[in-house]
């Protein structure tokens, strides 16, 4: 066929002919993985309806010694998107639970309040983060730097591993001057057409305010992803933060799952 290309060696030094047949017998190689991730995400926005429920556990621990203070809590809400909109439906007995707390807190402002701390997860942005996963990494990408690309398992199977840094500059300019030391990766696994299926976030920090003030930070988060129908979902998503500094300590936790059904 004119055009094709010509496998024979037959008038081809030695060395050249070992590589030109290496050449034709290899498969082609595929797209890169940042390639083939962007064009997953552009298919996988989502405009189709889709109802789930969404479980998150929260759990904070503040001060160290005699002064410490730790807190746990556990709400559920279901969720519908359709032409409307997102929807939150909150179920009789977390409402009933948020205002038993509410009332305890009018009586003791120090009294517990753990499923009025869940709630406050329930924001639009914090949900948003979950179903519509596609939009929400698309605008990760646009914030970190591309470094590698390697072969890895996940669950069993032999993925594509991307790795990313996270620079400074996605803090605000009112945080990094405070920054002495700042490190930060992002891992992302896809799938052979770069779907994505799972990622982890790592940032480390430390720095000083108020000039006498030190501290240090870290930020940890893992992800995992799901599609349903033409929809990127974040299915599970596990946040831990660890903070000391000025004399104080934080440490929480925030786990949230996500089920479609319907």
């Amino acid at each position: 066929m004119q055009g094709a290309f010509n496998c024979r060696t037959r008038s081809l030094p030695v060395a050249a002919s070992v590589a030109l047949l290496l050449a034709c017998t290899m498969p082609a190689q595929a797209a890169d993985g940042l390639s083939d991730l962007k064009a997953a995400l552009a298919r996988l926005q989502g405009t189709a309806p889709f109802k789930a429920s969404l479980e998150t556990k929260t759990w904070r621990r503040i001060g160290e010694g005699k002064e410490m203070e730790e807190s746990s809590g556990q709400a559920s809400i279901g969720l519908e998107e359709n032409g409307q909109g997102l929807q939150l439906i909150y179920g009789k007995d977390v409402l009933a639970r948020m205002e038993a707390e509410q009332r305890a807190q009018v009586k003791n402002p120090n009294a517990k309040a753990p499923t009025l701390g869940v709630a406050r997860e329930f924001s639009p942005v914090e949900l948003r983060t979950m179903t519509a996963a596609a939009a929400n990494l698309a605008r990760q990408l646009e914030r970190v730097s591309y470094k590698n690309e390697k072969t890895a398992v996940y669950n069993g199977s032999q993925v594509r591993q991307l790795t990313f840094s996270v620079p400074l500059e996605t803090l605000s300019d009112r945080d990094r001057k405070y920054i002495k030391d700042f490190d930060g990766t992002f891992d992302l696994w896809i799938a052979a057409d770069g779907t994505p299926l799972a990622s982890h976030t790592l940032v480390n920090g430390s720095g000083r305010a108020f000039v006498v003030v030190g501290f240090d930070f870290r930020q940890e988060e893992d992800a995992v992803y799901g599609v349903s129908g033409d929809r990127l979902l974040m299915l599970r998503r596990e946040s831990k933060r660890k903070q000391s500094g000025g004399g104080d300590k934080t440490d929480e936790r925030i786990t949230k799952t996500l089920q479609t059904s319907g």
